[in-house]
């Protein structure tokens, strides 16, 4: 949901226009197989290299590497919001929109006071890194080729083995620990009698961001080649859903966006971390599901930002 608008309700709106028409106002198109191509809307160009499927709801705009629905579409172009485009895009298929919901209101608000305790701890996992503390993983890092100018980029942190380390750190800055846990950071004791503690300790942290760049949620690679899970990835919460997410999307969306508009970007799926960093700094866009098989809502996100992904997992049965 976002906002006022849940999932059913913009499905609605969707599943009554039809791209081509709508974005032909503005767009000459012209019929080319199962699609339809034009010039880019988004930057002066002779080779058309823009494109709408009325099967997928969705545009491809090579030249300028945007892309997406009707929504974005008139976000993009027209500089609306996101309610302003789907109220009119409502209008348009002659939906009425929904009374506005208090209580929907109060979970936007839930969301965003989380959203504010991720960005902070992302902030603070990245400052770990380079404090004594991290002197390890750092180390780790450097045998992986990875250096520390690329470590900004894709804002990568440490968790320092203390047990309350980000909690006290948060806490002091105003935050509640229940909060904590309902944001994934904290674990709360299986039996229910102890106190929160940090949900990654001794870690390399990954920081999960969504589409738009905001972290939602953190992976974790342990240190101790003895703990039990080498590889710890947050939970469901009112701000990450796991099926839906891609991890790197943000960052390939960079690189889609930047390709030249004769020479489209592959987007590949990969299988971990680590292969999508390898990947994005060799100037492949990439994507991973982190950990879980790769399901359809995630094949929705692919093809929304690309008309052909490339799946390159592993050989194991697993990725097979």
């Amino acid at each position: 949901m976002v906002g006022r608008f849940d999932e059913r309700f913009l499905e609605e709106i969707k599943g009554r226009l039809r791209p081509s028409d709508v974005i032909g106002r503005t767009v000459k198109l012209r019929k080319q197989g199962r699609e339809y191509v034009g010039l880019s809307p988004f930057q002066k160009e002779k080779t058309p290299s823009f494109y709408v499927n009325d099967d997928k709801g969705m545009f491809f705009d090579f030249s300028s590497g945007k892309t997406g629905d009707l929504i974005t579409f008139l976000q993009e172009t027209e500089r609306l919001s996101f309610s302003e485009a789907v109220e009119r895009l409502a209008g348009e298929a002659g939906v009425p929109l929904p009374a506005v919901d208090p209580r929907g209101a109060e979970q936007e608000k839930v969301r965003q006071s989380l959203a504010d305790w991720l960005e902070l701890a992302a902030q603070w996992f990245e400052g770990e890194l380079r404090r004594p503390a991290g002197r390890e993983a750092r180390a780790y890092l450097e045998t992986r080729g990875l250096p520390e100018t690329e470590w900004g980029r894709f804002r990568l942190g440490f968790s320092p083995s203390g047990r309350t380390a980000l909690k006290d750190y948060l806490v002091a800055k105003g935050a509640r620990p229940g909060e904590l846990v309902e944001a994934g950071l904290l674990v709360s004791p299986e039996e229910g009698g102890g106190q929160p503690y940090d949900r990654f300790r001794d870690r390399i942290i990954f920081p999960i961001l969504d589409a738009r760049g905001r972290v939602v949620s953190f992976g974790g690679r342990a240190m101790d080649p003895q703990a039990r899970a080498k590889y710890l990835n947050g939970p469901e919460t009112a701000v990450f859903h796991k099926g839906h997410q891609l991890y790197g999307l943000s960052e390939a969306r960079k690189i889609l966006a930047a390709a030249k508009a004769d020479e489209p970007a592959p987007l590949v799926v990969v299988e971990g971390y680590m292969d999508v960093i390898a990947c994005q700094r060799a100037g492949v866009a990439a994507v991973a599901a982190m950990g879980t098989a790769l399901g359809e809502e995630q094949m929705e996100v692919l093809w929304r930002h690309h008309p052909e992904p490339t799946i390159c997992l592993d050989g194991d049965r697993a990725g097979l």
